[in-house]
Formats: structure tokens, sequence, C-alpha cells
């Protein structure tokens, strides 16, 4: 027999290998330039790659209380000496006398579509002398990001939204929005990096019956501070703000510092203990 047969038998079949691979990405690539066109499987993949962006992007969190609502967001590039602190970054948006709205994805995008956010609030709070329902507001600027997902030559919105307000109607709201258009409604929900581990521990510490603000608060740095790629949880690395009622008005406060090394030092202290009273109950058994 030939000595050289079987080399040659295996060196076409890679070479068919090859061939293969190279159509293959051919194929995705001819479905994946283009906003409009559906694969064969039915997917879009641009706005798939906008999902992705934001899973990247820094973690925003919500909590929706009985008395109120907590977003909770991580803030980076604080290590760098040179970011003018006085022209930082917004992570979170106030859209009008009764919403607000946190961001994780490309700030650009964010920019535009928080400025039609506050452009629909204040033209129908101009018309009808009221603030916007919060799920209208959300439903008109997600019509818009939907919109150029089915539009050529544009591209989807590289940013995921969550939307915390109150109305007349339905009282406190959280939603969450992505590049595709969809939103929902939720009880408590996260976006950006290790957002699957977050929601996951949400959905064990949220109780059915609900939370107060104070629970929302201790809630959210808990979860921050086991979803973070960070050693240690401080007021620098996060952002949180509050949506409450006083006196027939919508309040919206940012934490500061002090109160947010307070929240800090409060679950550190309630961990350790919870992790003390673990260790005593193994010793005894």
């Amino acid at each position: 027999s030939d000595p050289s047969g079987n080399y040659g038998a295996l060196s076409y079949y890679n070479e068919y290998k090859s061939y293969l691979r190279k159509c293959t990405i051919a194929m995705a690539r001819r479905y994946d330039s283009r906003t409009t066109t559906f694969s064969p499987e039915g997917r879009l993949y641009q706005v798939e790659y906008a999902m992705e962006a934001v899973g990247h992007a820094a973690t925003c969190l919500g909590i929706l209380a009985n008395d109120g609502v907590v977003l909770a967001v991580e803030r980076r590039n604080i290590a760098n000496s040179l970011l003018d602190e006085s022209f930082g970054l917004e992570k979170i948006y106030r859209l009008g006398q009764d919403a607000a709205c946190s961001v994780a994805g490309i700030t650009s995008d964010a920019n535009v579509l928080t400025y039609q956010l506050r452009l629909i609030a204040q033209r129908y709070e101009f018309k009808y002398q009221e603030s916007i329902p919060v799920e209208q507001l959300v439903r008109n600027v997600c019509d818009l990001k939907q919109r150029y997902t089915q539009t050529g030559g544009l591209r989807p919105f590289g940013v995921s939204l969550l939307y915390m307000g109150w109305d007349a109607r339905y009282g406190f709201q959280l939603y969450q929005s992505d590049p595709s258009g969809n939103y929902g409604g939720w009880k408590a929900t996260c976006i950006g990096n290790n957002h699957s581990s977050a929601v996951s521990l949400l959905k064990q510490e949220y109780k059915e019956e609900g939370v107060n603000l104070k629970e929302a608060l201790h809630l959210a740095v808990k979860v921050l501070s086991k979803t973070l790629d960070i050693n240690k949880l401080t007021a620098e690395k996060i952002e949180v703000v509050t949506l409450t009622r006083s006196n027939d008005r919508t309040v919206i406060k940012v934490l500061n510092s002090d109160e947010t090394n307070k929240l800090i030092a409060e679950y550190e202290t309630e961990a350790k203990k919870q992790e003390e009273e673990k260790k005593a109950g193994s010793s005894k058994s």
C-alpha cells in the first residue's frame, strides 16, 4: 500500500473542514451585516450584538419597594486620577418630576435616549399640565428603539435602561427595556455585567409580600457586594438613588457617601453576625 495514501486522505479532510468553516463564517456575515436581515434561524444578529455590549457594561440594579423604588449602579473609572469629577459621567438621569432611569451600555447612545425621554415627558406635561404616566413614557421611547431595529442604514441602540417612577394610577413602578425595544415591569432586576448572578440572588432574597425601602436598600447593597468584581464595596464604587413620596410630591434622592458607607457597614455587620452564628451551629453539631 502507498504510505502516503492515508496522509493524502487526511490532508483532503482537513482542507474540506477548513472550507466548511469558511462557508459558515461567510453565511453568518451575510446575516449580521444588516440590522433588517433575519438569519435562517429567525435571529437578528445586530440586536444580539447590542445586547452583548450591554452585558459588558457597569452593573445597574433596581428594586421595587412598597413605599418607594431603589436604583443602585456600579461606578467605573473612579481610579483615574486625571478624571474631572465635576464633569463626571452620569449613570442615573432624572427624566421629570416623577421618573428617573439608570443606563448600562454605550453612554453616547444613552445620552440620545435620555434626551428623547425628557423631551417626551416635557411635551406631555406642557400639553396636559401633569406628569406623564411612567409606562407611557417607557413605551414611547421603546417604540423609537424598535424602529432602529427595522430601518435600513441604522443600528440598534447599544444600551439597556432601568426606569423608576410614580403615577397616580399604578403608584411606584420599575421597568426594564433592552436594545430590541422590548420592555417589562419588574419587582427587582439587574442589567449589565454579572446580571444573571444578581437576578438569581434577587429571586432568593426578594420576599413575595414585597419589601420596604430600608429592606430594599440593604438588599441592593448585599447583591452588589456579592456580584461586582471588586474586593471590597465602598461608597466610591457605587451610587444609590431612591424615589419616594412626601407631602404629595415625588422625591428623588441620591445618597451621599456617608449614607452609602453606613448601608455598607450595616450589611457587613449583619453578614459577619450570620457567619459567626453559622460557625457556632456547625461546631455544636
